[in-house]
């Protein structure tokens, strides 16, 4: 038995390597095309999250030719602080049935865009000054629909138990499975598509009420005969993505932890299951002090700490300490089985998503 356990870490820690692929935004130094960028954002209640994004977007090399904040029937006053720094800002009208709330706020802005060229970013993303030509570039390179996976910053204590989440999250776009992948789906922090692609998919009015609208939107451009391209965001794009406390980070991982697996290629997701059980493996393992399961661990730890240097800012301790973040990875996971299988709606932002129909509460 020892010994079939001991495959087990080595068979994880190989998956690991597997899927882990830095496939970086190519970096632009200079200015960057001439067609006109619309950069869309939605946004509910991030008063506290747009100041940074809305800076970073003033001080790029490439200037966008319009900026559109689409308030998205906000609590706070997230309207107030897009309008100080001089973009558009449009009041998302009534959520109509069979809309999903941000797909509803993106295609509003979306609808009073003129631009060539569409920029998706989530309110909590932050840019480099090169990224708007980076991702002008890679889309002139690549043609089609592409997202960039963010660097995640992290600050506090709770923020950097999501290590093991984010490193799953990237294994799910990085894996060298999800080129066979049909149904590959979009990193929706930061999406760049020509208004032409877009439009030939029905933009996100074709996904209105699917929560997870991402991934669905790469499905339906691949579908097109579009190409989907996810590049990792190490030194260009960031986020921070729940500094509004641990709630906000449990609600916001749980919301799509299990139903966003039905999108990975199932050779991803076996490896997936090889890394996560050899972690568990090593941890559970290493508890007992047999030299064999302390060595997996450590190896298991020097692994996370390398695959961090181009993922997120989560430290030295926390590479050391992974048990914890896989204790947090398991409440995620079945809170989100909870709500997506026994409640059959999810809590996100004060709404509530009927899990199958996207329509909100």
């Amino acid at each position: 038995m020892p010994a079939i356990l001991y495959g087990f870490m080595l068979c994880g820690l190989l998956a690991g390597f597997v899927l882990f692929r830095k496939r970086p935004l190519p970096q632009a130094t200079g200015t960057a095309g001439r067609e006109k960028i619309s950069v869309i954002i939605p946004a509910r209640n991030e008063e506290n999250t747009l100041p940074a994004l809305l800076h970073s977007l003033n001080r790029q090399t490439t200037k966008p030719g319009e900026i559109i904040v689409v308030d998205d029937h906000s609590e706070d006053r997230t309207k107030e602080t897009a309008e100080k720094f001089g973009v558009t800002v449009v009041s998302a009208p009534d959520l109509p049935d069979g809309w999903t709330g941000k797909t509803w706020a993106v295609w509003n802005g979306y609808v009073k865009s003129t631009g060539d060229l569409l920029i998706f970013l989530d309110a909590d993303t932050r840019l480099a000054k090169h990224a708007i030509s980076s991702l002008v570039t890679a889309h002139k390179q690549q043609g089609g629909a592409i997202s960039v996976i963010p660097y995640h910053h992290t600050e506090k204590f709770y923020e950097k138990l999501a290590m093991v989440l984010n490193l799953l999250g990237i294994f799910s776009f990085t894996s060298p499975f999800e080129r066979f992948n049909r149904q590959k789906g979009l990193y929706g922090a930061c999406i760049c598509v020509s208004k032409e692609d877009y439009d030939k998919i029905g933009g996100h009015g074709n996904i209105r009420a699917e929560m997870l609208d991402d991934l669905n939107l790469g499905a339906r451009f691949q579908q097109a005969g579009i190409p989907v391209t996810n590049f990792t965001g190490s030194g260009l794009v960031f986020f921070r993505m729940y500094p509004g406390g641990f709630r906000q980070e449990l609600q916001g991982f749980a919301k799509g932890a299990v139903l966003s697996t039905s999108a990975i290629h199932p050779f991803t997701i076996v490896a997936v299951v090889f890394w996560i059980l050899g972690l568990l493996i090593s941890e559970l393992g290493c508890f007992s002090g047999i030299p064999y399961f302390v060595a997996g661990y450590l190896l298991y730890a020097a692994q996370i700490y390398y695959f961090n240097r181009h993922a997120g800012n989560f430290g030295i301790l926390h590479p050391l300490f992974h048990f914890l973040s896989m204790i947090f990875f398991l409440v995620i996971i079945l809170y989100s089985l909870y709500q997506s299988h026994f409640r059959k709606k999810v809590l996100w932002k004060g709404r509530y998503i009927d899990v199958g129909r996207g329509q909100n509460k």
